[in-house]
Formats: C-alpha cells, sequence, structure tokens
C-alpha cells in the first residue's frame, strides 16, 4: 500500500468484523421495520401488489449483490462501488459513480432522521421537531466515533428486537384475517383478496410497468446490503466473508419484505388513500389499525431506536465511503482521508455526515428517498459493468461456461433488472439526480485540468 504521509493520519482501518457481525450491520442498515413506512406508497404505485414489487427489486438485488462479491474479492476496498468502476472500467467513470453514490450514502443517515421525527412528533406533538433532529444527530454521530464493531454490537438487540415486532405484526394481521376480516370488514365472495389467495402477487389487473415503479422506489428498503462492502478493510477473511454477507443480508431482508407485506396487502386489500391519511408514512397508522393505541405507542418508541440503529449503519458507511475518496486525493485529503489514531475511525467524516444530518429538519422524506433511489441505481448499474468490465473484458474470463455464467451472463442480468428501474425512476428522483451529476462533472473538470488527466486514485490494488 502507498504510504500517504504529511496530510494524512498513519492510522488505518482495523479488521474486527466477522460474518455475523456485518449482516447484523446490513439488517440494521436495511431496517426491516422500513416496510411499515413505504407499504402505503408501493401499494399505490404498483396497483396493490407491494409484496410482488418487492420480488422484482429482491431479484435485481440478488443479481447484483453476486456482482459485489466479485469485485470485493478482486477489490476488497472500503470504496466500494466507486473503486469497482475506477479500477474496472475508468477513474473518471469510478468518481462520477462514487459522487453519485453519495446521494445514497449521504441521504440515508438523514431520511432515519426523518422517520424518527415522525414517529416522535406521533408520541410527543407538543415538542418542536428541531430537538429530534439536533438530539438524534448527536447520538447517532457519537456511535459512530466509537468505531464499526462497536456499531455492530450495538444493533444486534435491536435488529432481533425488529424481528420479534414484524412477526407479531405479521400474527395479528393473520390472525385477523383467518377470523374473517380486513380492514374494509367482513370478508366475502367479492372481497379483492381472499386469505391464502395468490392475488396479492399476481392477477388478471396485474401490469408490469407499475410493479416495476414500485420496485423502484422499494431499491430504498434494499440500501445498505450494498453499503456493506464500504466496511471491506475492516472484515476479516474480506474476501470469503463479505460477499456471503452482503447475498445473505439481501436475501433475509427480502424473504422477511415479500412474506409480511403478502399479509398487509390482503388486509389492506384496496387504495392506501382509503385508510391513510398520509400514504408516505404509513407506519403510525398502520400500527393503530392492526394492534390499537397501546400496541402502537410500544411498537413506535421501539420504531425510534430502530432507525437510528439504520442511521448508524447508514452513517458509517458513508464516512468510509470519503474516506477512500479523500485518501485518493479526489477530494481533500487531510480532512477526508483522515483516520483517528484513538478508535481508528474516519472521525472527520463521521462529524461532517452528522453535520449534513442536520438538514433533515428542512427535507421531506418522499424527496429524500427518491433520490437515494438515484444514488443507489447508479451503484448498482456500475458494480455490475464493473464485473463485465473487469473480469470478462480486460481479464479475458469468457474461456469456460461457468466463467460466462459468472462473469457475463450474471451480471448482464443484473444491470438489465436494473436498467428496468431506471425506465420507471420518478421525474423528481432523475431531476435532482442529474443535476447533482452535473455539478460532480464540473468539479471533475476542475480537478482533471479540463479532463487532461485522469481522476487520481490510490494505487493499493495496481
Amino acid at each position: 500500500m502507498t504510504n500517504i504521509s504529511g496530510t494524512q493520519s498513519t492510522a488505518k482501518l482495523q479488521k474486527t468484523l466477522g460474518l455475523w457481525h456485518i449482516i447484523i450491520i446490513g439488517l440494521a442498515y436495511i431496517q426491516p421495520m422500513t416496510l411499515f413506512d413505504t407499504f402505503g406508497l408501493v401499494s399505490e404505485e404498483s396497483h396493490f401488489h407491494v409484496p410482488t414489487s418487492y420480488i422484482v427489486a429482491l431479484i435485481a438485488i440478488l443479481f447484483t449483490s453476486i456482482s459485489y462479491g466479485h469485485m470485493i474479492r478482486r477489490y476488497p476496498s472500503s470504496g466500494s462501488a466507486y473503486t469497482y468502476a475506477q479500477k474496472s472500467i475508468h477513474p473518471n467513470v469510478g468518481f462520477m459513480v462514487g459522487w453519485s453514490s453519495w446521494l445514497d450514502y449521504l441521504l440515508s443517515p438523514m431520511v432515519n432522521i426523518i422517520l424518527a421525527v415522525i414517529y416522535l412528533e406521533a408520541l410527543f406533538p407538543d415538542v418542536n421537531h428541531w430537538v429530534w433532529v439536533i438530539v438524534l444527530t448527536a447520538f447517532m454521530t457519537g456511535i459512530n466515533l466509537r468505531g464499526a464493531k462497536f456499531v455492530a454490537n450495538f444493533n444486534s438487540l435491536i435488529v432481533l428486537i425488529q424481528l420479534i415486532v414484524i412477526a407479531a405484526f405479521t400474527y395479528l394481521i393473520f390472525t385477523k384475517l383467518q377470523a374473517g376480516f380486513n380492514a374494509d370488514g367482513p370478508i366475502t365472495s367479492e372481497t379483492r383478496y381472499q386469505l391464502w389467495s395468490l392475488d396479492p402477487f399476481w392477477n388478471e389487473l396485474t401490469a408490469v410497468a407499475p410493479l416495476i415503479t414500485g420496485a423502484t422506489l422499494l431499491c430504498f428498503s434494499f440500501t445498505g446490503f450494498d453499503s456493506l462492502s464500504s466496511l471491506a478493510e475492516e472484515t476479516k477473511d474480506t474476501e470469503k466473508t463479505l460477499p456471503k454477507a452482503i447475498f445473505l443480508t439481501a436475501l433475509i431482508a427480502g424473504i422477511i419484505f415479500i412474506v409480511s407485506t403478502y399479509f398487509m396487502q390482503l388486509y389492506f386489500p384496496n387504495a392506501p388513500g382509503s385508510y391513510f391519511k398520509n400514504i408516505a408514512e404509513t407506519q403510525p397508522e398502520i400500527l393503530l389499525l392492526v394492534g390499537g393505541s397501546l400496541f402502537q405507542a410500544y411498537v413506535l418508541a421501539f420504531a425510534i431506536v430502530t432507525v437510528m440503529a439504520s442511521g448508524i449503519s447508514a452513517h458509517a458507511g458513508v464516512s468510509r465511503l470519503m474516506y477512500v475518496m479523500g485518501r485518493d486525493g479526489v477530494i481533500n485529503k487531510k480532512i477526508f482521508g483522515h483516520i483517528s489514531p484513538k478508535n481508528f475511525t474516519p472521525s472527520y467524516n463521521i462529524m461532517i455526515v452528522g453535520a449534513v444530518a442536520l438538514t433533515a429538519g428542512f427535507m421531506d422524506l418522499d424527496i429524500v428517498i427518491s433520490m437515494i433511489s438515484f444514488g443507489a441505481l447508479t451503484a448498482f448499474t456500475f458494480v455490475n459493468l464493473s464485473v463485465i468490465s473487469r473480469y470478462a473484458l480486460r481479464d479475458g474470463r469468457t474461456k469456460t461456461t461457468k466463467d460466462i455464467i459468472s462473469f457475463v451472463v450474471i451480471p448482464l442480468l443484473g444491470f438489465i433488472s436494473i436498467f428496468a428501474m431506471w425506465l420507471e425512476i420518478e421525474e423528481t428522483a432523475l431531476k435532482y439526480g442529474l443535476w447533482w451529476a452535473m455539478f460532480g462533472i464540473l468539479y471533475l473538470g476542475y480537478k482533471t485540468k479540463g479532463f487532461k488527466h485522469p481522476a487520481p486514485q490510490h494505487n493499493e490494488f495496481d
């Protein structure tokens, strides 16, 4: 590894994380209980086929998770998609992927702050929301300054309780359905969905485009599996452990989402606007309608903790992406490439992300989710393309059937799946994402002296 002195601390990230540490961080980042928040919006967009939209999203995510695994084995760097595109395609492409990924990683802590504030306002409507924004951001930043293993240990119990809450909620819905009732009243032969019917997955009214639109929104639900690649330099036996952890995290989350929303769709079979006042913020009302006010109060109180766990994991991911870009010198090396010699964390980046998270007090949830989708889709697209470029084109790994399937077919299927989501991305997400990309191009032009030179890069893998 190149020794960068003078402008960067000599401290390095430490390898302290095992398989289940990584999976726990990933599940905490994904935050399985997010299915309550997105249900109304996705039900409307998918024409009442939320579980199918989750299946579409999961297929694309699993193909892409395999591509992440290939790239991690080749480049076990905390730079994730930024490093993969930089090394496999071109340094300038890598910079733009990293720049666009910031919309995913940098805004993810913010969206968790927004969600926590929504829950707190439901419980304490008289408290000014800025009090919650400041307190929660300070807490999230403080936890991350302690290190990645501390984050994993903090999140373990929270993830377990989330799974128990989802199981209890699903059981409550099941008992109501089994007794012959849904949110509209008694279930009759005329009711849209019957218990154990496959109609929530597919029926004569199903259309592919709405399902993909719903899946595009649900990229937000899966953001977290990909960020695990940013922990590459803190994972034991990285090339073996991290690819397995990324795939298992996505698969476990997908199964939870599909099973739970199947029963939710049965219980809420019609237009979400007929059940919820705000279809973009449905968790408080869903909990009230299914479990009553006491159940709502307890789960909302815990939901505040879960979104903070997700925010903490997201905070860890983006601070490490910024560290690698700083180490490369594409952004200020002295600030962004710094590692604390005490806790071995990118402490300056953690504090910067905390400062950005404070702007959650000005932002709307639906806009932030849309912008996250743009960053996530960009990263997913180029990770799949990086596998083809690195292994198939540059390394010539196309001599056997196994290599063709691994390095051409699977990443191509991943790319096609993600491209289908690009076609259905919300106009707001595309507009803000393109504006952000344009600023990135202007900065890259400045950094490369009018594109006369490639973006700077760390030569650890060259």
